[in-house]
């Protein structure tokens, strides 16, 4: 079978099971064996039940005393049944599996393994896998894959379709260079690949993850040394004459540009007017005033006489900066024309949209990756600014650069990344930082609480919107799944609707059509709906100056920079705005990292402190990379792995710039496969 072939030439997929696959982005026999675990289960040794601790996992092992029970509730059947030993007793609950009944009888052994939660005073095991002495025999000690799942997938079918596809999988070559593998004692790459699949145990799985995290920086790194080496110095076409027009729109702003803004607003402009192609990245923290300052550079080109283009991440945003730059122009009596272009566009708008565009009607245009199709033909287009830089991979920072004649390039991120990582991760950007926050904008106030606090949230969350104000919540998971004990949207949504009579709630997630996402955060921003429960999807999204409480469920769950991000929803308008983070973990150290947030709204202080709290045991279940190019790798956990491969690349480029010798051909061709599928992803 070769790795290319569709996943339904495995044995038990057919047309439904292939289509669930496809849903989470498995296509081909390749894709799967990519498809990376989420986490693992160690299936230790049974305890007894008094040593039982919530929120952790645990297997326990007896003979069941009574016959299970099943009982109806609302739509769903509950079988319950008791478990006790000399030291205590634990109650067993599964859902919507009347079954069981005849497995658990009275008088039969069974080994229950699951995670622990304190229900109504008593400890409880939710949905629990059940094994015999002997099958459980034959797992103890190893670690299982557990996979993102969909409903209809669970975990099971995926660990057997992975399996399978590694049985009968063709071995690929190893592109690494022997003395790379043998300095760094780096797994050999089929190893590695089965191996983080199924370790046999801990040591396994580091020994495999490191090779394939350490694959994922080289190239990543290798290709954005391409684009610095195409970039350096060149000429630029486009010398941008610093139009007085600008500095009179800054005077009559009702609010000064900070220090930090003013500071990177003239670093800007000495790269427009300096006779060389600009190539700088703005990191700047969530509402620092990046947005004004890419305005005020779109204003310089346009007065200029030439044409620049904004591209957002996502449509909902790319409409609402449309309107804010549209209604700036109208307010201030600007005579320059902006024009928006996406995706969901019907045919004719975009005809119209990409006419104006080609005629140079337009001076600005603002859209999402319809921006870089092939349509879009561009009249001396000679800026082009991305917005949230984390969310382009390297094909798209290398189109960018493609359209027009060579136009200059500002990116802007608001993940906060240590300026140490922000140097190798934007190698081929001269990088900016926004480190300051505009005098009027009020400090979020924080709060972590723990599970019990929910009815008071609620309570909150409901003033609040009485108020006139509105609310996010956060959620881990999309839809309730059998593995993992977290707060999922569907559900939730169910919830809150109960718990808040009378507000509209309603849901997001990444699941969703992009049309149907659109509409639902228009609603959001429209105040249509009060509370919205999300995935994190919303972590790069509009600005809802209305919205005043993030509650964020299963906090424990995501990297402090990704809550942090988050919480960068609120805060925006003139009210006073709040974030509150439930705890659902009962883990040594959860609670440390949480109070780094709950000191702290400064983004670059929350990630460098995060970077010195974890470490290279800090594996699975906390990634911070947001939607960079990397399966595996985080840049907070494996900064050390970054910084030692970012020294390697160099000094691979400079004995080899074109990786021509022979040790490097098999690494060069990767790195062309690699560039390729990122080029790939373009076609949306």
């Amino acid at each position: 079978m070769k790795n290319q072939d569709s996943v339904r030439t495995l044995k038990g997929i057919g047309d439904k099971s292939g289509k669930l696959f496809e849903k989470l982005g498995v296509c081909t026999v390749d894709d799967l064996l990519h498809y990376y675990p989420r986490a693992y289960h160690a299936y230790e040794p049974p305890v007894p039940v008094g040593n039982l601790v919530p929120e952790q996992v645990f297997a326990v092992a007896g003979i069941l005393a009574k016959d299970a029970s099943v009982r109806r509730f609302a739509h769903m059947q509950i079988v319950t049944v008791s478990l006790k030993d000399g030291t205590g007793s634990l109650q067993l609950t599964w859902y919507n599996m009347p079954y069981l009944r005849t497995t658990l009888q009275a008088g039969t052994f069974h080994i229950f393994y699951g995670r622990v939660v304190k229900k109504n005073n008593r400890l409880t095991m939710e949905q629990p896998e059940i094994y015999s002495r002997d099958a459980y025999e034959q797992v103890m000690t190893t670690m299982q894959p557990v996979y993102s799942q969909t409903k209809g997938l669970g975990n099971k079918a995926i660990s057997r379709a992975v399996a399978q596809a590694l049985d009968c999988r063709q071995l690929e070559r190893d592109y690494m260079p022997a003395e790379l593998r043998r300095k760094y004692e780096l797994a050999e790459y089929n190893f590695a690949i089965e191996h983080i699949h199924f370790p046999k145990d801990r040591q396994d799985l580091i020994f495999a993850r490191r090779r394939l995290v350490f694959d994922e920086f080289l190239l990543f790194i290798l290709a954005v040394r391409g684009l610095k080496e195409k970039r350096a110095d060149r000429q630029s076409g486009w010398v941008i004459r610093l139009a007085p027009e600008v500095r009179a729109l800054m005077e009559r702003l009702p609010y000064r540009l900070t220090g930090a803004q003013q500071r990177v607003m003239e670093e800007i402009e000495r790269d427009l007017s300096g006779g060389q192609v600009m190539n700088r990245l703005i990191q700047g923290d969530v509402g620092s005033g990046k947005t004004i300052i890419a305005v005020l550079a779109l204003l310089h080109v346009a007065y200029n006489g030439f044409q620049g283009a904004l591209m957002a991440p996502t449509e909902v945003l790319a409409k609402q900066h449309y309107e804010s730059i549209t209604q700036l122009f109208g307010e201030y009596g600007i005579d320059k024309t902006a024009v928006l272009l996406t995706g969901s566009m019907t045919a004719k708008e975009k005809r119209i949209a990409q006419e104006q565009v080609k005629n140079h009607e337009a001076d600005i245009i603002i859209g999402t990756h319809a921006l870089i199709q092939d349509k879009v033909v561009y009249d001396n287009l000679a800026l082009v600014i991305t917005d949230e830089q984390h969310r382009f991979g390297v094909g798209q920072r290398e189109m960018l650069g493609g359209k027009g004649r060579e136009p200059h390039v500002l990116v802007m991120s608001a993940t906060p990344i240590p300026r140490t990582l922000a140097i190798i991760l934007y190698g081929d950007l001269d990088i900016s930082v926004i480190d300051e926050m505009p005098a009027n904008r009020l400090p979020i106030k924080n709060c972590v609480v723990g599970t019990e606090y929910r009815p008071k949230a609620y309570a909150f969350i409901a003033k609040q919107v009485a108020a006139g104000r509105q609310a996010y919540v956060i959620c881990p998971m999309v839809e309730e799944s059998e593995m993992i004990d977290a707060e999922n949207v569907l559900d939730y949504t169910k919830k809150l609707r109960e718990a808040l009579p009378g507000v509209a709630v309603d849901y997001l997630h990444g699941k969703m059509k992009g049309r149907e996402k659109n509409q639902i955060m228009e609603r959001f921003l429209a105040g249509e709906i009060q509370v919205l429960v999300s995935t994190t999807v919303v972590e790069v999204g509009v600005n809802v100056p209305n919205a005043t409480v993030m509650m964020i469920e299963n906090a424990e769950r995501f990297g402090l920079a990704q809550l942090h991000q988050l919480r960068g929803r609120v805060g925006r308008g003139r009210y006073q705005s709040y974030c509150i983070m439930v705890n659902g973990g009962d883990q040594e150290g959860t609670q440390k990292r949480l109070d780094i947030l709950n000191r702290s709204n400064d983004g670059f202080y929350i990630a460098s402190e995060d970077l010195k709290l974890r470490g290279p045991g800090d594996l699975f279940g906390l990634r911070q990379s947001g939607d960079m190019e990397f399966k595996l790798a985080d840049i907070f956990t494996d900064a050390d792995i970054l910084k030692t491969v970012s020294e390697e690349a160099d000094a691979m480029l400079a004995a080899d710039p074109q990786l021509q010798s022979e040790e490097h051909t098999g690494l060069k061709k990767r790195l062309e496969e690699y560039l390729a599928a990122s080029y790939d992803k373009l076609a949306l």
